[in-house]
């Protein structure tokens, strides 16, 4: 299916996408790439990207409060999540977040992304010849990616806005004329194969499976009292390693680990974590967020090239897909981690039933998520209720920035130092406070603005150009 078909519904995808080129980019704006009258901006991509900015604070919030374990199982935090009054709570927790919420939000945004440079670029080359997508294109990811350094080096080194930038420079613009199957099966490929390649090799998943078959006899050897091999002393030595880069550390460990990082304040988190931003961008162990993100933004942009992002198939096709993708996901989400709680943690168990099947669970459980909304917009729920996530979804970019301001305030930077100090389920309810800002705050911004702040610097520079800020009246 052709891109042009409801450009309306879907025009909304990126609050900051050029929809009214002016400057040196054209001499006359063309009536086609003007703004979406706000009257249409409440469509189905634009409360995807709500729901999924949102969702993202939910395995995010982890790296905010506290030490994380391995692969974002509370392992060797500092308030042990499953021992005491607690646990079991915080077991159901750990399994909703995993079903739902793990890398499933993240990749849905990715998804978005993705679909919103095949609109760019369609829309620009569409309508205008003579306008060089390729310019804009480029600066706008430009500016991105500095916004992303900044971002990771100043406030918080969890930033995606890098990776995003990175992949769109180095690999999408070549891709955005390929056909919708084809991008589909590329970006699989690179989600599942590439990042399950990229995941074991940064975790040592390939190393836990060929040592895990190679221990008994060591291990056995021991028992015995039984004189080890130079080479068997070699691979122990290889285990014990792995082991000890995730192993389940004492309380008393992780509270004087969590009280270091709370007294160091702002310049010295700067100064020991976001100095190292931009080297970790280099490091082998990141090729698994480009892999993963890379994959969703190719499967993004072949979801919207068939009119799947923009609900505009039938409801039996986002039944069977989210049917697909549950039956798919959870059972191996479920399975891996019931087996990891069973194993205390295990870190071979983590990586053999968590780690390596993840990004097959994570592509379907993301496929499953989107049509699950996809289903609920057709629906023909009231506007008034899918408002305020299409706002977010508008002021994704600010929303995002604002989040890791906030979060690091209240947990790092900020009188309260609560960094280290609650309990696994007790930081939903800094979730909860930190959505009722952003979809408050961007509903009431948005009945006067045209765009969120964040989103109106990144258009100004892109165009080298102030553009207008204040709501028109009549959109």
């Amino acid at each position: 299916m052709e891109v042009t078909a409801n450009i309306d519904a879907v025009a909304v995808l990126d609050a900051s996408l050029p929809l009214n080129l002016s400057g040196d980019e054209l001499a006359t704006p063309l009536q086609s790439l003007a703004p979406v009258k706000r009257g249409n901006r409440i469509a189905s991509i634009d409360v995807l990207r709500g729901f999924a900015l949102l969702g993202i604070l939910v395995a995010n919030i982890e790296d905010f409060a506290g030490l994380e374990g391995r692969f974002e199982i509370p392992i060797g935090v500092a308030r042990p999540a499953f021992a005491g009054l607690h646990a079991h709570l915080n077991l159901v927790v750990l399994f909703l977040k995993w079903i739902f919420v793990e890398d499933k939000m993240r990749g849905l945004f990715a998804m978005l992304f993705g679909a919103g440079v095949v609109l760019l670029t369609n829309r620009i080359e569409r309508n205008n010849a003579q306008v060089n997508s390729a310019d804009i294109f480029l600066r706008r990811n430009m500016w991105l990616f500095t916004l992303g350094v900044l971002h990771g080096t100043f406030l918080w080194d969890g930033d995606i806005l890098a990776e995003y930038a990175f992949n769109a420079l180095f690999f999408l613009y070549p891709c955005r004329k390929l056909k919708a199957k084809t991008l589909f099966i590329s970006g699989t490929i690179v989600w599942i194969g590439l990042g399950t390649f990229a995941s074991s090799r940064a975790g040592g998943g390939f190393d836990y499976l060929l040592l895990s078959k190679q221990m008994p006899a060591i291990t056995a050897a021991r028992k015995t009292g039984t004189d080890l091999t130079t080479d068997q002393k070699k691979i122990e030595q290889q285990w014990q390693a792995l082991n000890a880069r995730s192993a389940l550390r004492s309380t008393t460990e992780a509270n004087a680990r969590a009280a270091e990082w709370r007294d160091r304040g702002y310049i010295g988190y700067v100064k020991d974590r976001g100095i190292g931003f931009v080297p970790h961008l280099g490091r082998f162990e990141s090729a698994y967020y480009f892999a993963d993100t890379l994959g969703a933004m190719l499967v993004g942009m072949a979801l919207f090239k068939s009119g799947f992002l923009g609900a505009e198939l039938s409801l039996s096709t986002y039944l069977s897909t989210a049917l697909g993708g549950i039956l798919i996901s959870t059972p191996l989400y479920i399975l891996g981690l019931w087996k990891a709680y069973t194993s205390n943690f295990q870190v071979a168990v983590i990586e053999n039933w968590i780690v390596f099947p993840h990004n097959l669970a994570a592509e379907a459980g993301t496929l499953a998520i989107a049509a699950l909304l996809l289903i609920l917009i057709k629906s023909g729920v009231p506007r008034m209720l899918l408002r305020p996530f299409a706002a977010v979804g508008q002021t994704a970019l600010t929303n995002y920035l604002l989040t890791s301001l906030i979060c690091q305030y209240l947990f790092l930077f900020g009188p309260l130092k609560l960094y280290g100090r609650v309990e696994y389920y007790q930081s939903l309810y800094f979730v909860l406070a930190v959505w009722f800002v952003n979809l408050v705050g961007s509903s009431l911004w948005l009945r006067a603005f045209e765009f969120g702040p964040i989103e109106w610097l990144w258009r100004s520079l892109t165009y080298w150009k102030l553009q207008p800020m204040r709501l028109r009246r009549g959109n």
